[in-house]
């Protein structure tokens, strides 16, 4: 058995058990898992720490709980450190994709949901020959990728989109 904390799509925090975590998208994804405050079906497993059981106290487990003494002046508390959630590696990534956007758009014209057509134009000698960026349906590409025409794919802005 699994427990899973929970949330609903209106912040209501829970708990719940299932067999296994494909019981639970099953049971989340035909409604069967609801909200116990406002029955809404919109559920999501919340961000929990994982319970560990530790070896090395034998079967008998700690013995006796003992609790740590609290002094009688306690400093007051500092704020708390800064947390990374990106390591360096993913940072400067970023910043690399950020400075590749800078240069095409600096470099290069936006021809928008006109891609596909601009960039066939140019191939056949139709249109001048220029640097271009815009956006292309896979369906644009596969084509564009058929008719011998080469392009790069821009990955996406860090930040946009999420």
């Amino acid at each position: 058995m699994i427990r899973y904390a929970l949330i609903c799509d209106h912040a209501h925090d829970f708990e719940s058990w299932f067999a296994s975590s494909a019981s639970f998208e099953d049971q989340a994804k035909r409604g069967f898992v609801t909200c116990p405050v406002c029955n809404s079906a919109k559920v999501e497993r919340a961000i929990m720490a994982p319970n560990v059981a530790r070896t090395d106290l034998g079967p008998k487990g700690p013995g006796p709980a003992v609790e740590a003494p609290v002094p009688a002046a306690a400093a007051p508390a500092s704020a708390p450190a800064p947390v990374a959630l990106m390591s360096e590696k993913e940072q400067a990534f970023r910043e690399m994709v950020a400075a590749l956007h800078r240069h095409v758009s600096e470099n290069a014209e936006h021809v928008g949901k006109r891609f596909a057509d601009e960039a066939l134009k140019i191939h056949h000698g139709e249109a001048e020959e220029r640097a271009i960026y815009g956006e292309a349906t896979p369906d644009d590409a596969r084509m564009l990728h058929e008719e011998g025409v080469e392009f790069l794919p821009l990955p996406r802005l860090p930040g946009s989109g999420n």
